[in-house]
């Protein structure tokens, strides 16, 4: 199980990659060598200096993926770069900053009091002090999130910074809870030089002149992007325990294998009863954090009226069609709860789909599979991942708020074809509908869902199609190293004398 740290720690970062590695892949290489006449302008700017990168858990969620290779290029390209979590030995302070998520992303109750601004400047001063040993003059910090916000202004009280908030979070629209939480977060904004936002909708008004867009991007040599044979995948899928094995296989069982809802909402491995066909089936695939704001509940329903919508005497539908939609089954995925530290309301939503799911007739249940991935290893965990995009026909990211939405582009530069909504702010960053991928308005409608989901398996050219173009999309803007170039633009800027010296 993994808990919240107590205390503000380092992470221990290991790189598995070189720019040569990448560049040695043939699609990267002129990305590659963009990075590096970016790098070549910036990086002796940042000699004597660290850049810190400061967020809340060291697993679990997209910036805990985001940030190793990160760490790990710029070390490469000759960056003194430390990667620092915060902790807190209060369980209410978590309990807090994912209810200010919420609220950023326009859900919940926007009473916030006295009590609750100490409780986070509590912790914001008790992680400062841990961190400000650590830190020079001229140091960069790079802050990730509401819930290490407060620190740059309890550590430039003395020593001076560059400081950079990253917030990978928000929604294009106001209401009274996204204005209670910036309202709430307004006075930790000021110590900061610059912002950084996945979308130009997301940047408050009070940050407008000192923020910039900088997409998030994918690590293509990830375990959990990298090209896996056909043998591999299977392998993956063997040894983490999401299908039962075929043959043998070289290594033996990971860590911890995948677990599946039985009937009665009870969890099991995975493998243990009849297989769900993911090597032979149509599969449509959701894998997210448990999070309500996931729209897991209404691609579930959505999915067994699609299934009971399949007459044997209809007649009006295509012979094959009719064949794919028997056989189609939805795979519902996600971490263990106990494994994503900052998150205390996974397991509360987990539970509210396995109830779900436990209503469902027998017939349905046998067609959808509610999936625990396991978190003792990091890396197991990716590979699963990677194996259950890669044997998907459609990958759904059904969010009713999304600040971008990693698996999305994963799916993509997999060549999957993602089905997600316009209503969602960072799905339609990415995909354009019909092209690269399909956008539905509303998430919550259950018959446009079922009705997207259907037209999408009839058409395997159109998929194939837009699986290619996906994929194009995402090496063209959202894997890492198009990242790191634009943060080198933005720590040109932000290296300006002025800006060290505040």
């Amino acid at each position: 199980m993994i808990e919240p740290a107590r205390r503000l720690a380092r992470v221990d970062v290991r790189p598995e990659h070189t720019l040569e590695d990448y560049a040695a892949v043939a699609n990267l290489a002129e990305a590659v060598g963009e990075l590096r006449a970016e790098a070549a302008r910036v990086v002796p700017r940042l000699t004597g200096r660290t850049v810190w990168l400061v967020n809340s858990t060291a697993a679990g969620g997209g910036v805990a993926e985001m940030l190793p290779p990160i760490v790990g290029l710029l070390r490469n390209l000759g960056v003194s770069t430390e990667w620092v979590v915060i902790g807190s030995d209060d369980p209410a302070f978590f309990a807090l900053t994912k209810r200010l998520h919420n609220l950023i992303h326009g859900s919940g109750d926007p009473r916030l009091g006295p009590a609750d601004r100490e409780l986070f400047e509590r912790a914001g001063r008790e992680n400062a002090a841990r961190l400000q040993p650590m830190l020079r003059p001229g140091d960069v910090l790079v802050v990730h999130d509401p819930q290490p916000l407060p620190l740059a202004g309890f550590l430039r009280a003395a020593t001076p910074l560059v400081t950079v908030w990253r917030c990978h979070i928000g929604l294009d629209e106001k209401n009274a809870a996204t204005r209670a939480a910036w309202e709430f977060l307004a006075p930790y904004l000021e110590h900061y030089d610059h912002a950084v936002f996945s979308a130009p909708e997301y940047i408050p008004e009070r940050l407008v002149g000192r923020a910039r867009v900088i997409p998030p991007g994918i690590d293509p040599l990830a375990p959990k992007n990298r090209d896996l044979l056909l043998y591999e995948a299977v392998e993956v899928l063997c040894r983490g325990g999401l299908i039962p094995c075929p043959g043998p296989t070289v290594g033996g069982p990971y860590q911890a294998l995948a677990r599946r809802a039985l009937r009665d909402g009870t969890f099991v491995p995975m493998n243990a009863g009849e297989s769900i066909g993911l090597l032979t089936r149509p599969i449509v695939t959701q894998i997210s954090r448990w999070d309500r704001l996931k729209g897991f509940l209404p691609l579930m329903r959505a999915f067994a009226g699609l299934k009971q919508s399949v007459h044997p005497d209809d007649g009006s539908i295509d012979p094959l069609q009719r064949r794919r939609l028997d056989l189609v089954r939805l795979v519902l995925a996600g971490p263990e709860p106990a494994g994503v530290a900052d998150d205390p309301e996974a397991a509360e939503v987990l539970d509210e789909l396995r109830a779900a799911y436990a209503g469902l007739p027998a017939a349905i249940q046998n067609d959808i599979a509610l999936v625990e991935l396991p978190m003792r290893s990091v890396e197991e965990n990716a590979l699963m991942v990677n194996a259950l995009q890669r044997t998907s026909t459609i990958v759904v990211q059904n969010s009713l708020r999304e600040g971008f939405g990693l698996t999305i582009a994963e799916a993509r530069w997999k060549r999957i074809p993602v089905l997600s909504n316009s209503r969602a702010c960072g799905p339609r960053q990415q995909v354009r509908d019909g092209v690269d991928g399909r956008l539905i308005r509303n998430p919550e409608d259950e018959a446009e869902l079922r009705q997207a989901i259907g037209e999408m398996l009839a058409a395997p050219d159109g998929l194939r199609r837009m699986g290619r173009a996906g994929q194009r999309r995402v090496h063209d803007q959202f894997i890492t190293l198009a990242q790191l170039r634009s943060w080198g633009q933005l720590l040109e800027t932000a290296l300006e004398p002025s800006a060290a010296q505040k």
